[in-house]
């Protein structure tokens, strides 16, 4: 695992996930998010986001999480890995109600500055109903991978902890 790809619905731990996995492994994590929006939530204009993630992925290691469905294609191409967290949407929505609130009025680690942190109906919606609007896309993509890539589906707090664990041990022995 030394190219590893995070999806997975708004709340579900990609972020988290990406930069635990980046310690047990020394590789370096990039998150979407910072790198497509200009604060103020200006996003870059598609060319600058595909030419961003170009960049990324001809590196020899990484961990990159985010979506961003119109250029997942050429991430999962470049992969080794890719993790899905599959989480309960309850879950995702009650993290990201709780990360507004943690990173009121700033942006979180994983943002650029002048982007702060904040939630909205059309957020919360997207979250809502990512098992049913994107997650069969996600899956059917995943299915026709061939067998050279690994597919991790993590679908709770308890199978993430575990796969961490095993990461370690692996690394360290």
């Amino acid at each position: 695992m030394r190219r590893i790809m995070l999806i997975g619905s708004g709340g579900s731990g990609k972020s988290t996930l990406a930069r635990k996995l980046g310690d047990r492994l020394a590789l370096p994590v990039h998150h979407l998010d910072m790198l497509m929006w200009r604060p103020g939530w200006e996003l870059l204009p598609r060319s600058e986001q595909t030419a961003v993630q170009s960049r990324l992925i001809d590196e020899k290691q990484w961990i990159i999480d985010g979506n961003y469905s119109g250029s997942m294609d050429m991430r999962i191409a470049a992969a080794d890995t890719v993790i899905l967290l599959d989480i309960n949407r309850v879950i995702c929505v009650y993290r990201a109600l709780k990360r507004t609130w943690t990173y009121r009025n700033t942006s979180r680690p994983d943002m650029n500055p002048g982007c702060e942190e904040r939630f909205d109906l059309h957020f919360l919606k997207w979250i809502w109903d990512y098992k049913k609007r994107n997650l069969p896309a996600v899956l059917e993509m995943l299915g026709q991978l061939p067998a050279d890539k690994r597919v991790i589906i993590l679908r709770s707090a308890k199978e993430v902890d575990s796969f961490l664990e095993d990461v370690e041990k692996r690394e360290a022995g």
